[in-house]
């Protein structure tokens, strides 16, 4: 089949199941190919094949709603409606998303990137089905791992009170990017082993009835022997508890399998869960022998060998830097503990765990958990390290605002994938952290200019002992810098100037350094002298070093790779207004009130207007100002 030339998933209803379990092959081929030369999620797609063309047959979308969890599972489902002929874009600047677009397709009627939201965007989608009197089927497919989530629990907890009708494909591949860890996944564990209880239960009634005489009074009381059944079959019983019928386990690459349960869970009243074990990566021997996730999300690589494409880097990776130096000082400092929420491969705190597994925390998709988890070690005077994504942060802001900054606690929160991340779009922009965490008392908040710095911050936040203090940095390498073969404490508040000059001032830290530098440098060909300032401290301010340079009436730009909402250049302008300033020249560049969606980061820059061409055209513009005025 001609996979370019599908409009639309009702093909698959004319299909045979031998048709089928070609089109599942091709549909492999083609992942397996295109994904080689854009990247993508490789294994989590390769493992619902069969599972996504069964829906689709068996189900009408878009009138029927499927809405999958996180979405990065959702290239398949994507070809059945019409995209693979935009599979060369994946994941590209102005190409096909790599999750779930409304404006892609009718087909996408949710769209995600974070975890655990598919239960209660059901739910709403359910209630508004039924106040309406439409007759259609709600159809949430979640993984294990982000049924790990309390955001899934509490949904879970409320479709099961409020019996509405609805399918959930719970697609349990016991992995969700790193192997799922908890209480929850050790129920499914047992589920898994404990056969299809359903169709014995079904069974023992058909029995009853047949007994002579006596059939017809124990068939009335089947349904109390079924649940005492239950049981006796099944060590785990969570979901039915919560109000749901349980069907399952089923294959999730058997046809026969699969049509069968879903056409009994369409059959059922009230919420069911239909519980589908899948092989992450099936079908690409590299991405199906991988335990720990990492070929979850891959770059391009070559498939004959299972090899990562990569530039030659010599440069750390930035998460890596950070972990390692956690490590080298958790060896000698045994108060530190490292906490993630289900990244321990993102974060590189595999060496950690194996080195210190007795301080190595994975909570799973628990980000509200975590923060908080990490505020009960610090009341027992331990050093907690919670190693988490900025996109993931956003998730456990009140329990960083109430629970660990009220209290003022000493945790060290490493804010990984600062700033733009590209391919994964504007679900996963580390854009917002600075706006939602300034704003917090007793915070500390930082961004180192290169990975020297980045270690001496590390050490620095270990050593700070009076309150919470947070470290942001990006996601890729380093620039390559010498390492200090001793780390520093680096006093807190203050910057750093790395370019004298007195027409004007940039403000900047991170990754928009290199940035600022080029622009003074080509500024000065014209006359124009700009001195360039390291912020890296964002929270507090250096003070002493703004009022300088605000008591000079020296024009100042800031620059910042977030949202220009309450971010650092907001803060500048806060400070000089409060402090009797207000008349300065301070512009900022940052990035405006939009999302921003997947591209490359310097496609995505240049959209923006972050870029040295922008950098030189402002300062040039701000010292005109100041000439007026003059």
């Amino acid at each position: 089949m001609d996979l370019m030339s599908i409009e639309n998933p009702a093909f698959l209803k004319g299909l045979s199941d031998e048709e089928l379990k070609s089109l599942s092959e091709e549909i492999r081929h083609f992942l397996i190919n295109k994904l080689s030369l854009t990247g993508g999620h490789i294994g989590p797609n390769l493992g619902v094949v069969e599972l996504t063309i069964a829906l689709h047959k068996s189900f009408d979308s878009p009138k029927d709603k499927f809405i999958w969890d996180v979405g990065h599972q959702s290239y398949v489902h994507k070809i059945l409606t019409g995209r693979a002929k935009d599979f060369d874009t994946l994941r590209q600047y102005k190409g096909l998303s790599g999750f779930p677009k409304m404006n892609e397709s009718e087909h996408d009627v949710w769209e995600t990137g974070h975890s655990s939201t598919s239960l209660s965007a059901a739910m709403g989608m359910a209630v508004a089905r039924d106040i309406k009197k439409e007759d259609s089927y709600i159809v949430p497919i979640i993984g294990d791992g982000a049924l790990t989530g309390g955001m899934a629990l509490e949904a879970l907890n409320h479709i099961g009170d409020e019996k509405k009708n609805m399918i959930v494909i719970l697609n349990d591949n016991e992995m969700s990017i790193a192997p799922n860890v908890g209480a929850l996944h050790q129920v499914l564990g047992r589920l898994r082993t404990a056969g299809k209880y359903q169709w014995v239960k079904d069974e023992l009634e058909m029995l009853l009835k047949k007994i002579p005489a006596v059939g017809g009074k124990m068939a009335s009381t089947a349904e109390r022997i079924k649940d005492s059944l239950k049981y006796l079959l099944v060590s785990g019983v969570f979901f039915e508890e919560l109000g749901f019928t349980y069907l399952g386990p089923v294959d999730g690459h058997d046809f026969d399998d699969l049509f069968e349960q879903i056409n009994y869970a369409k059959k059922t009243s009230g919420p069911v869960l239909l519980h589908v074990i899948t092989k992450k990566g099936k079908g690409f021997s590299p991405a199906e022998k991988d335990k720990i996730g990492t070929w979850h999300g891959t770059g391009p690589y070559k498939i004959e060998t299972g090899d990562f494409v990569k530039p030659t880097i010599t440069a750390p990776a930035w998460s890596k830097l950070v972990s390692d130096t956690v490590l080298k000082l958790a060896r000698s400092d045994k108060r530190i503990v490292a906490v993630t929420p289900a990244m321990p491969v993102g974060s590189k705190l595999e060496a950690f765990a194996k080195e210190l597994p007795d301080r190595m925390l994975d909570v799973g998709i628990a980000e509200q958990h975590a923060v908080t988890l990490a505020a009960g070690l610090a009341t027992q005077k331990m050093k907690p390290f919670l190693a988490i994504y900025s996109t993931f942060l956003q998730r456990a802001y009140d329990q960083v605002l109430h629970d660990v900054c009220r209290q003022r606690l000493n945790v060290f929160i490493g804010i990984d994938r600062a700033g733009l991340v590209g391919a994964d779009g504007e679900t996963h922009q580390g854009i917002y952290d600075i706006a939602f965490l300034r704003h917090m008392p007793n915070l500390v908040l930082m961004m180192p200019k290169d990975e020297n710095e980045g270690q001496h911050m590390v050490n620095t936040a270990i050593e700070y002992n009076d309150g919470p203090i947070a470290m942001r940095f990006p996601r890729g390498n380093g620039i390559g810098v010498k390492l200090d073969p001793t780390l520093k404490t680096i006093p807190i508040g203050t910057w750093e100037v790395l370019r004298e000059g007195t027409d004007a001032a940039i403000l900047t830290f991170g990754t928009t350094i290199e940035m600022a530098m080029e622009a003074a440098n080509q500024l000065e060909s014209q006359g124009i002298h700009v001195k360039v300032v390291n912020a890296r401290f964002i929270k507090p301010l250096d003070e002493k070093m703004l009022t300088d340079l605000l008591q000079k009436q020296i024009p100042i730009l800031t620059i910042e790779e977030a949202v220009l909402q309450g971010g650092f250049g907001s803060y500048c302008l806060e400070y000089a207004h409060d402090h009797g300033f207000g008349a300065n020249v301070i512009d900022r560049m940052g990035i405006p009130d939009e999302f921003i969606e997947h591209g490359d980061v310097n496609s995505l820059l240049s959209e923006i207007k972050l870029t040295k061409e922008e950098v030189v055209n402002r300062i040039l513009a701000i010292a005109r100002k100041k000439q007026k005025r003059a």
